[in-house]
């Protein structure tokens, strides 16, 4: 029928205008911004950042320059210059570091590609909104110390989705520490065996040369 949606709109202002005054808990209260803030949502996002562990932002990036990230990026605001040496990583594994990172802010869509594709937990999505600057080109162009985070800021800000990543790298951790155990129980094994071995053998030659004395 001509103009039912027009009429649902009003009784849905109406129903929320009574409900203002009727309803405690459904009652649209203004916030006054910026003294009063709600909290961010669980989802909430806005531009990336990258996550440290430990306490030296720079030695503890977790991301390895792969440039996933950098190749992915559909407004190709990610800058990224792989490193010349490498650098332990969680896993005590020699990896490659970004020299430079760099992101546009002023560009990215806040679409959260990186995030996805990024093997590494290593960027992730803050929930920071507040970055205008009078610098339009400078001031929103973020280096690698400015976009270093520590994890329990990932933590603080997405609980949930932080207890994941943690749990999946506790879980590679685990198996890299299993796969060193078993090559280095390998390797002991290995070489008691060819010590046994050498020892057989010695204890064999004295015996030989007995034997030859005897038949002489």
């Amino acid at each position: 029928m001509l103009g039912t949606g027009l009429v649902k709109g009003f009784v849905e202002t109406a129903r929320n205008f009574v409900g203002t005054y009727t309803d405690s808990e459904a009652r649209l209260v203004t916030v006054e911004y910026p003294e009063e803030r709600l909290p961010a949502k669980e989802a909430t996002r806005q531009f990336p950042f990258l996550v440290y562990d430990g306490a030296d932002a720079q030695a503890g990036l977790r991301c390895v320059a792969c440039q996933i990230c950098e190749k992915e990026c559909p407004p190709q605001c990610i800058y990224i210059v792989k490193s010349k040496d490498k650098k332990p990583d969680y896993k005590k594994q020699l990896q490659f570091y970004p020299a430079t990172f760099d992101i546009d802010i002023s560009v990215c869509m806040s679409c959260q590609i990186c995030v996805e594709v990024c093997p590494f937990e290593a960027i992730k999505m803050d929930t920071e909104f507040e970055l205008s600057n009078a610098d339009r080109y400078g001031g929103l162009l973020l280096n690698k110390q400015q976009l270093a985070k520590d994890n329990e800021h990932y933590r603080r800000i997405h609980p949930k989705d932080a207890a994941d990543s943690d749990a999946a790298l506790a879980a590679e951790l685990a198996k890299a520490e299993a796969k060193t155990k078993a090559k280095a129980d390998a390797e002991t094994k290995a070489k008691a065996e060819a010590e046994a071995e050498a020892r057989v053998k010695a204890a064999g030659a004295p015996l030989a040369a007995e034997g030859g004395k005897t038949a002489a």
